[in-house]
């Protein structure tokens, strides 16, 4: 039984650290593959409690591979745009201007249920009020009311604004993203007369946003010495 006790105190420790070491807070912000290595370290800590025959080092060893396959494949993910959305996806538009993209929700195989149940565990209990909502990688929906349906504040009782999607980001890292400039009044080669402008490329730009009147917010990249 003192066996069974340490052996379990020892792997709930290195559970411990391998999931703060991969940095995660709470289920629900794992992208598919981190859930899938969660799951695995749970299944082979849960192996090597409670069966008192199996070496120690045959379960802490593979936790820390896991841990390690995780720490290297989010490096990875960092350098390389499109392997991180073949690894996690891409967030989807589910609706843009207040009118549902049925097609994506079909690919996404959610439901209407499922997009009013999400939409409610926001405070949201009317659709027509949505201007904008996204599915992101971890599946959960994040919406935008219409204007008209914000608070009240200070900024919004000088001047009503008209109903229009929010910015999109369409630089990242110096990586142009194609499908944020189709959805907006804004290409490349629009936007590279605007960077030109400016005196900057698009490699030199750590993040770029754009909204649906083609205004521009641009935050350059840092040097590494700074």
């Amino acid at each position: 039984m003192l066996i069974v006790f340490i052996r379990g105190l020892i792997l709930y420790v290195l559970v411990i650290f391998a999931v703060r070491l991969m940095g995660k807070r709470q289920i629900g912000e794992l992208s598919p593959s981190e859930l899938v290595i969660t799951i695995l370290i749970s299944n082979i800590a849960t192996l090597a409690m409670e069966d008192v025959s199996v070496p120690l080092f045959t379960g802490i060893i593979p936790i820390l591979t896991l841990v390690c396959v995780d720490v290297l494949a989010s490096y990875a993910c960092l350098r390389s745009r499109k392997l991180r959305h073949a690894i996690s996806g891409k967030p989807k538009i589910i609706i843009s201007n207040g009118v549902i993209d049925q097609k994506i929700l079909r690919a996404l195989r959610y439901s209407v249920d499922d997009l009013m149940s999400s939409l409610r565990s926001q405070g949201i209990f009317d659709i027509s009020k949505v201007q904008y909502a996204v599915v992101e990688t971890t599946g959960a929906i994040s919406a935008l009311l219409k204007p008209e349906e914000l608070p009240i504040t200070q900024a919004s009782q000088k001047e009503a604004e008209p109903a229009s999607d929010p910015p999109q980001a369409i630089i990242s890292d110096g990586d142009f993203i194609k499908a944020a400039g189709l959805r907006l009044s804004m290409n490349e080669k629009d936007l590279l007369k605007e960077l030109k402008r400016k005196h900057l490329e698009i490699s030199d730009v750590f993040l770029c946003t754009v909204d649906s009147n083609g205004g521009l917010y641009i935050i350059p990249k840092q040097d590494k010495g700074e």
